[in-house]
Protein backbone atom coordinates (compact mmCIF):
# COMPACT_ATOMS: atom_id res chain seq x y z
CA UNK A 1 0.00 0.00 0.00
CA UNK A 2 1.35 3.04 -1.02
CA UNK A 3 1.71 6.57 1.59
CA UNK A 4 -1.36 8.33 -0.51
CA UNK A 5 -3.35 4.96 0.21
CA UNK A 6 -3.09 4.80 3.67
CA UNK A 7 -3.67 8.31 3.83
CA UNK A 8 -6.33 7.89 2.02
CA UNK A 9 -7.88 5.26 4.44
CA UNK A 10 -7.57 7.82 7.83
CA UNK A 11 -8.75 10.57 5.47
CA UNK A 12 -12.20 8.80 4.16
CA UNK A 13 -12.63 8.12 8.22
CA UNK A 14 -12.47 11.20 9.29
CA UNK A 15 -14.43 12.69 6.18
CA UNK A 16 -17.30 10.74 6.90
CA UNK A 17 -17.37 12.07 10.39
CA UNK A 18 -16.87 15.27 8.88
CA UNK A 19 -19.96 15.20 6.79
CA UNK A 20 -22.44 14.67 9.05
CA UNK A 21 -20.99 17.82 11.00
CA UNK A 22 -21.83 19.79 7.83
CA UNK A 23 -24.93 18.54 7.48
CA UNK A 24 -25.81 19.70 10.74
CA UNK A 25 -24.95 23.54 10.04
CA UNK A 26 -28.34 25.58 10.22
CA UNK A 27 -28.08 27.93 7.36
CA UNK A 28 -30.28 30.64 9.25
CA UNK A 29 -27.40 30.94 11.60
CA UNK A 30 -24.58 31.35 8.97
CA UNK A 31 -23.54 34.65 11.04
CA UNK A 32 -23.43 32.90 14.34
CA UNK A 33 -19.74 33.37 16.73
CA UNK A 34 -19.56 31.91 20.12
CA UNK A 35 -17.17 34.90 20.47
CA UNK A 36 -16.09 38.37 18.77
CA UNK A 37 -12.86 37.01 17.56
CA UNK A 38 -14.30 33.95 16.37
CA UNK A 39 -15.04 33.32 12.77
CA UNK A 40 -18.49 32.96 11.69
CA UNK A 41 -20.38 29.54 11.66
CA UNK A 42 -20.64 30.30 7.76
CA UNK A 43 -17.33 30.77 7.37
CA UNK A 44 -16.28 27.81 9.69
CA UNK A 45 -18.48 25.37 8.14
CA UNK A 46 -16.77 26.34 4.17
CA UNK A 47 -13.25 26.39 5.43
CA UNK A 48 -13.70 22.99 6.72
CA UNK A 49 -15.14 21.50 3.86
CA UNK A 50 -12.39 23.44 1.56
CA UNK A 51 -9.32 21.91 3.31
CA UNK A 52 -10.08 18.49 1.38
CA UNK A 53 -8.72 20.40 -1.78
CA UNK A 54 -5.85 20.55 0.08
CA UNK A 55 -4.99 17.12 -0.11
CA UNK A 56 -4.60 17.53 -4.24
CA UNK A 57 -2.57 20.45 -3.82
CA UNK A 58 -0.28 18.44 -2.25
CA UNK A 59 -0.08 15.68 -4.06
CA UNK A 60 -0.05 18.02 -7.29
CA UNK A 61 1.69 20.94 -6.91
CA UNK A 62 4.61 22.15 -4.84
CA UNK A 63 3.22 25.27 -3.13
CA UNK A 64 -0.18 27.05 -2.20
CA UNK A 65 -0.55 30.49 -2.86
CA UNK A 66 -3.25 32.24 -0.91
CA UNK A 67 -2.74 35.77 -2.33
CA UNK A 68 -5.58 35.37 -4.67
CA UNK A 69 -7.77 33.21 -2.79
CA UNK A 70 -11.44 33.51 -2.50
CA UNK A 71 -13.82 31.62 -0.39
CA UNK A 72 -16.22 30.18 -2.05
CA UNK A 73 -19.88 31.56 -1.75
CA UNK A 74 -22.04 28.94 -0.32
CA UNK A 75 -25.42 29.75 1.00
CA UNK A 76 -27.22 26.16 1.07
CA UNK A 77 -26.68 22.92 3.22
CA UNK A 78 -27.02 21.18 -0.69
CA UNK A 79 -24.36 23.51 -2.03
CA UNK A 80 -21.78 22.55 1.10
CA UNK A 81 -22.18 19.23 0.64
CA UNK A 82 -21.80 18.94 -2.98
CA UNK A 83 -18.48 21.15 -2.64
CA UNK A 84 -17.48 18.99 0.09
CA UNK A 85 -18.32 15.89 -2.19
CA UNK A 86 -16.96 17.18 -5.28
CA UNK A 87 -13.51 18.23 -3.37
CA UNK A 88 -13.16 14.50 -1.34
CA UNK A 89 -13.63 12.53 -5.01
CA UNK A 90 -10.47 14.89 -6.36
CA UNK A 91 -8.35 14.13 -3.16
CA UNK A 92 -9.21 10.27 -3.49
CA UNK A 93 -7.81 10.16 -7.43
CA UNK A 94 -5.03 12.36 -6.39
CA UNK A 95 -3.76 10.16 -3.04
CA UNK A 96 -4.69 6.92 -4.87
CA UNK A 97 -2.60 7.65 -7.80
CA UNK A 98 0.42 9.69 -5.93
CA UNK A 99 3.45 7.95 -5.92
CA UNK A 100 5.29 7.72 -2.43
CA UNK A 101 8.30 9.75 -3.43
CA UNK A 102 5.81 12.48 -4.05
CA UNK A 103 5.91 12.95 -0.16
CA UNK A 104 9.65 13.36 0.03
CA UNK A 105 9.60 16.83 -1.82
CA UNK A 106 9.01 20.21 -0.02
CA UNK A 107 5.76 21.93 -0.60
CA UNK A 108 5.10 25.45 0.38
CA UNK A 109 2.17 27.39 1.73
CA UNK A 110 2.54 30.97 0.38
CA UNK A 111 1.00 34.52 0.29
CA UNK A 112 2.90 35.51 -3.10
CA UNK A 113 6.05 36.31 -2.43
CA UNK A 114 5.94 35.20 1.26
CA UNK A 115 6.56 31.98 2.36
CA UNK A 116 4.39 30.99 5.27
CA UNK A 117 5.67 27.59 5.93
CA UNK A 118 7.81 24.94 4.00
CA UNK A 119 7.97 21.07 4.99
CA UNK A 120 8.23 17.79 2.89
CA UNK A 121 4.51 17.20 1.70
CA UNK A 122 4.16 14.27 4.09
CA UNK A 123 4.48 16.46 6.95
CA UNK A 124 2.34 19.16 5.81
CA UNK A 125 -0.48 16.04 4.88
CA UNK A 126 -0.82 15.07 7.96
CA UNK A 127 -0.05 18.49 9.86
CA UNK A 128 -1.73 21.10 7.76
CA UNK A 129 -4.07 18.56 5.73
CA UNK A 130 -5.61 16.29 8.41
CA UNK A 131 -4.90 17.98 11.78
CA UNK A 132 -5.94 21.42 10.58
CA UNK A 133 -9.24 19.52 9.10
CA UNK A 134 -9.86 17.50 12.57
CA UNK A 135 -8.82 20.62 14.34
CA UNK A 136 -12.27 23.06 12.54
CA UNK A 137 -14.41 20.20 12.50
CA UNK A 138 -14.12 20.02 16.54
CA UNK A 139 -14.66 23.76 15.96
CA UNK A 140 -17.64 23.20 14.21
CA UNK A 141 -18.66 20.79 17.21
CA UNK A 142 -18.54 23.86 19.75
CA UNK A 143 -20.54 26.19 17.42
CA UNK A 144 -23.59 23.43 17.49
CA UNK A 145 -23.31 23.11 20.76
CA UNK A 146 -24.01 26.77 21.41
CA UNK A 147 -26.68 26.59 19.21
CA UNK A 148 -28.10 23.64 20.71
CA UNK A 149 -28.17 21.12 18.13
CA UNK A 150 -26.93 17.68 18.58
CA UNK A 151 -23.29 16.80 17.69
CA UNK A 152 -22.92 13.90 15.30
CA UNK A 153 -21.04 10.84 16.71
CA UNK A 154 -16.99 11.11 16.59
CA UNK A 155 -15.06 8.34 17.51
CA UNK A 156 -18.20 6.50 19.15
CA UNK A 157 -21.65 7.96 20.69
CA UNK A 158 -21.46 11.63 21.39
CA UNK A 159 -23.68 12.78 24.16
CA UNK A 160 -26.76 13.59 21.69
CA UNK A 161 -25.91 10.90 19.42
CA UNK A 162 -25.60 6.78 20.40
CA UNK A 163 -25.11 5.60 16.75
CA UNK A 164 -21.60 4.59 16.32
CA UNK A 165 -20.77 5.55 12.65
CA UNK A 166 -17.91 2.89 11.70
CA UNK A 167 -17.95 -0.89 13.06
CA UNK A 168 -14.31 -0.62 13.53
CA UNK A 169 -11.85 2.07 14.00
CA UNK A 170 -10.23 1.45 10.95
CA UNK A 171 -12.98 -0.28 8.96
CA UNK A 172 -11.55 -0.11 4.99
CA UNK A 173 -13.29 2.16 2.83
Amino acid sequence: MTIGQELLQELMIESAVTRRYLECIPFDQLHFKPNEKSETLGRLAIHTAEIIAWWSSVVHSDKLDFIDFEPKDIQTREELLAYFDDLLAAAKVSLMSAQDNVFEQEWSMMYGEDVLMKLPKKQIARIFCMNHFIHHRAQLGVYLRFLSIPIPATYGPSADDDHVILSHPFQSF
